[in-house]
């Protein structure tokens, strides 16, 4: 104790020395300066001192940890130092635990992992399938993705050179309440995989089955990274739309309308009227006839709208088209049955073109008042016709007209219409749950122009067919304006690159006495995938690393996590969290979109050449190993390697995203075409060449189920 007191009195007596020199000292600087040894550490514990501050060399037998460096002095009394990283067998290290105490009811998503992170760094909630403890302590937060990977490789003597995974009927449950062995994480035991895949076993506790976003209604496989990358948005923030902000460093693209035209594919697939024009030349197309009641522009063929380049005005976005906005409002005639009772057509100048009501065929049953605007009053003394408008139209529209409008399909219905050049703002700008879900005008128009619409919707005075086609017009000209990427990956929620930068938060552990209880003070963060990372969604990290393979994403990694040595690009000791996506063993597989992608195009799958082709088969035979065992044992060691380099305290993530989407995507493309046959004119059902009965919907179910099945690992460094 007297030792103690002995050394408190020399603390203060040396305090008392320091602010009577600083007092002094006032009167001929009164700067802030800051006095620092050519010995002093650099790790950031010396900081600035304020007027009433000083520094003083700690006593020899002081317990330090710097090996002898200043100590801040304010008001007198010694600042506590920041905390040490903990070690290993600390009781204060880090860690994320599973116990069968849980409350683990079914599989957890890609947003359980998403919002791990936000609980770690962030405002998220607190999981309740795992426990995290010391969370002030958490350093670092590496997340990745790796398409390819599923649970039945980590089986020990599986045979790579056969092996195609499982198959939709393997992921079929038995009835009645589920199995927790299907949602349970499951334990890794190196002896018992196989031995490229031991690695894991090294970084990971356990293996996670991890349920990808989907719709099990319709068939449908939603993107694992809107789910990983999007936050929800607090509930401090309330409901309101938030207008789109652009990212740092975007450049609009200025696109010209024709880029956004819907193909035949896709008008088929969305239920368009189908237009002479949109049939390959042959016999269906010789014998097309217009159902009863039903009329087609004046297109011959799809060619005929094309403009010569000699025609078009320099920087001119229409490309020399006539594009017109069209709306339209419908009462019903009977159960399920709405008519046209009125039309709204604007140039592309926002001039109105026509704006008519029209009385339907059918008595009116319901105006439907609160959505359409219409009154018996305004219907009763009016004489044009369905017919009349149609006539009107078809002299308007020509070869070279666009028409574009939301939802489109419905207006043109309702005008018993077809026309082959179509842009539809509800597929421009696609809801993020994918179809058959849409985003709604209103919705748009308050996110990418910031502008309210349709108030009168739910009341006596209605939707505005005229403000509807403007809005839709103002929509097409923006994205004209911005680009094809610019509001494509908008969704209902927050990225969460930015969340983190905005919402992050550091404790007394890492950032001093100030964040005791935690302070907001942002993190920053990393986006390292293949491609242009600054057109997706990693554009609002705060670095981006665009990569060729998983091997310039693995020296991403290390180079966000330690950062660069002159701190230009990424921050000196690297950012607080990376998210990155390696894509070989997806390509090998298969399970790459090459739809979407082809090996040309930047961030496309890796293409083989014969050479390649020739090589790998001459090295599974002399070498007995399969393609995707080397691809697998190099996976393997890439991550290992990462793991053994991250600082301690970092929470490692490694997820999948989905299942194998093989036979899903097989069966989707069949689906897709028997509509697309179905539903052309004079075609009959029984010589379709593809068919789609409950035997086929039945077996989609079963193959989404297996595409929904990822897995994950989470561990600590």
């Amino acid at each position: 104790m007297s030792r103690k007191k002995n050394k408190s009195k020399g603390q203060r007596g040396v305090a008392a020395a320091l602010a009577t020199f600083q007092g002094d000292s006032m009167a001929i600087d009164t700067e802030v300066t800051s006095v620092q040894d050519s010995t002093a550490p650099t790790d950031g514990e010396l900081t600035s001192t304020t007027i009433s501050a000083g520094l003083k060399r700690p006593c020899p037998e002081d317990d330090h940890e710097d090996g002898g460096g200043w100590q801040t002095i304010e008001n007198g009394r010694p600042v506590k130092k920041l905390k040490k990283i903990p070690g290993q067998e600390s009781k204060r290290y880090p860690g994320i635990h599973f116990s069968t105490q849980a409350r683990l009811f079914s599989k957890i998503n890609v947003s359980s992992l998403r919002d791990l992170i936000l609980y770690i760094f962030a405002d998220g909630p607190a999981p309740q399938w795992v426990s995290v403890k010391h969370r002030p302590e958490f350093r670092k937060i590496v997340a990745i993705m790796v398409p390819g990977l599923d649970e039945a490789m980590f089986k020990k003597g599986l045979d790579f050179s056969a092996y195609t995974g499982p198959t939709p009927d393997q992921a079929i449950s038995g009835g009645g309440a589920p199995d927790p062995d299907e949602y349970y994480p499951r334990e890794l035991k190196k002896e018992l995989l196989p031995e490229v895949l031991q690695p894991f076993a090294d970084m990971f506790p356990h293996l996670w089955p991890v349920k990808a976003p989907g719709d099990d209604k319709y068939g449908k496989l939603h993107s694992p990274m809107p789910a990983m990358l999007t936050a929800p948005l607090p509930k401090s923030k309330g409901t309101g739309i938030q207008p789109v902000s652009e990212p740092h460093g975007w450049k609009n693209q200025r696109t010209r309308i024709t880029e956004f035209l819907a193909t035949n594919e896709e008008l088929m697939e969305h239920g368009f009227p189908v237009h002479p024009a949109m049939l390959n030349p042959g016999e269906k197309r010789d014998k097309f006839k217009d159902p009863e009641g039903w009329v087609h522009t004046r297109v011959e063929n799809l060619e005929d709208g094309k403009v010569p380049e000699g025609e078009v005005q320099q920087g001119s976005v229409t490309a020399g088209r006539e594009v017109y906005a069209l709306d339209c409002e419908m009462c019903m005639t009977g159960e399920a049955e709405y008519s046209l009772t009125r039309i709204s057509l604007v140039s592309w100048d926002g001039s109105v073109v026509l704006d008519e009501l029209v009385k339907p065929d059918k008595p009116i049953i319901d105006y439907v008042t609160r959505f359409s605007g219409i009154t018996k009053e305004m219907i009763d003394p009016i004489n044009t016709t369905l017919k009349d408008i149609q006539a009107r139209l078809l002299d308007i529209l020509g070869p070279r007209s666009i028409l574009l409008g939301h939802s489109l399909d419905s207006d043109l219905k309702a005008l018993k219409l077809a026309h082959p050049f179509i842009v539809d703002t509800s597929l421009l700008f696609p809801h993020p749950r994918g179809l058959p879900l849409k985003q709604s005008l209103k919705y748009l128009a308050q996110k990418f122009l910031n502008r309210e619409v349709q108030k009168g919707g739910g009341t006596n005075a209605g939707h505005d067919s005229i403000e509807d086609a403007k809005t839709c017009l103002d929509l097409v000209k923006r994205k004209c304006e911005k680009g094809k990427a610019w509001g494509a990956g908008e969704s209902q929620g927050e990225n969460l690159f930015k969340r983190l930068a905005r919402a992050g938060t550091a404790y007394r552990s890492t950032a001093g006495p100030e964040a005791t209880g935690g302070a907001p003070v942002g993190k920053s963060s990393a986006a390292v995938d293949w491609g242009d990372v600054s057109r997706s969604a990693g554009n609002a990290a705060t670095v981006t690393i665009s990569c060729k393979s998983d091997a310039e994403v693995e020296a991403g990694i290390l180079r966000a996590v330690k950062g660069d040595p002159d701190g230009l690009e990424v921050p000196g000791g690297g950012v607080d969290f990376v998210w990155a996506r390696m894509r070989e063993l997806e390509a090998l597989r298969g399970w790459w979109n090459r739809n979407k992608l082809v090996p040309q195009d930047a961030g496309g799958p890796p293409a083989l050449t014969d050479g390649d082709k020739k090589e790998d088969e001459e090295e599974e035979q002399d070498d007995a190993t399969s393609p995707l065992e080397t691809c697998l044992k190099t996976l393997g060691e890439r991550l290992k390697r990462i793991y053994d380099n991250l600082p301690p305290c970092t929470a490692f993530i490694v997820y999948t995203g989905t299942g194998d989407p093989r036979e899903m995507s097989r069966l989707q493309a069949m689906q897709a075409q028997f509509k697309k046959e179905y539903n052309t004119p004079g075609s009959k059902w029984d010589q379709l060449s593809v068919q789609w009965t409950d035997r086929e919907d039945q077996a989609l179910r079963r193959a989404l189920k297996v595409a929904r099945s990822g897995i994950g690992f989470i561990g600590v460094k």
